[in-house]
């Protein structure tokens, strides 16, 4: 199963991103697990992290310091 991981640290912004992606997720059919990562040496593990929230699929960071859409 591919993953979607949630960069931070429980902010307002980081739970509206993962509500996000999950409704996202729900509505495309896609099977991804929703992963949230709050802890701070985990967060600095991934390349590519400037600012949270971020999320990343399977890993790879895909956006930083912004609360996506659902679209």
């Amino acid at each position: 199963m591919r993953k979607i991981q949630i960069l931070g640290t429980g902010c307002s912004r980081c739970t509206t991103l993962a509500a996000n992606a999950e409704r996202a997720i729900a509505e495309s059919g896609v099977d991804f697990e929703v992963v949230k990562v709050r802890q701070i040496a985990e967060i600095l593990a991934f390349e590519g992290v400037s600012a949270l929230p971020a999320i990343a699929i399977d890993g790879v960071v895909k956006s930083c310091g912004r609360t996506l859409s659902p679209a």
